[in-house]
């Protein structure tokens, strides 16, 4: 009796959704695919994360526009200041049309404490503008693996605190690594000559 049930149940999604309710779109509608990610995209990564307003997102709906990314933790008091502005300085120093078209992109750290209240708060004591900075936290293990694929080492101390690398990604829109910059107050320059040599992207941010 299974195996004939079981062709009995199909027999309307071979035929191709034949009957359908009057106004209701066909189940069997074909979408356009997307273009593959290249096979060294950051965004082949599954884990889910989340950002400052609790919503629960993946890091690849930010493929679109080139991103760039640091991980930090909101707590920091030396070097992730210095990593944001960093950051500003480069976005500053983009031309007024292209400043909107690039994202960045920062990830916590430490998951315990930098929950999606501790980011928010760290939103707007930084001032970091909302259409265009996203701010994520995730597990420990997914902030391990990201941590990895970028090169970003990291170890708490015994007071709370974070001794971790200084490291700037700049991502193109497919999520590949096409440039770092080690260290703190560094040039902007040669980032910016990375940035500018990518194509145009489109796209919106959506971890908020």
């Amino acid at each position: 009796m299974k195996p004939l049930l079981t062709c009995l149940l199909l027999i309307p999604f071979l035929s191709g959704c034949p009957h359908q309710p009057e106004g209701r779109p066909p189940c069997c509608r074909e979408l356009r695919a997307g273009p593959p990610l290249p096979d060294r995209s950051l965004y082949h990564i599954d884990s889910r994360w989340t950002s400052d307003v609790g919503r629960e997102v993946p890091v690849g709906v930010l493929r679109g526009r080139p991103q760039l990314v640091a991980m930090i933790y909101t707590s920091c008091e030396f070097a992730c200041p210095i990593i944001v502005n960093d950051l500003r300085r480069i976005t500053a120093a983009l031309p007024a049309d292209r400043r909107s078209s690039i994202g960045v992109l920062l990830l916590s750290i430490d998951p315990e404490r930098d929950t999606p209240e501790r980011l928010a708060q760290f939103r707007n004591r930084m001032s970091l503008p909302i259409d265009t900075w996203t701010l994520l936290r995730g597990a420990a293990d997914d902030v391990r693996e990201v941590a990895a694929l970028l090169g970003v080492n990291y170890r708490k101390d015994s007071r709370g605190q974070y001794a971790h690398s200084n490291l700037i990604t700049l991502l193109d829109a497919d999520g590949e690594v096409v440039f770092q910059q080690a260290g703190l107050n560094q040039g902007v320059e040669p980032i910016l000559e990375r940035i500018n040599s990518l194509a145009a992207p489109c796209g919106t941010p959506a971890g908020r």
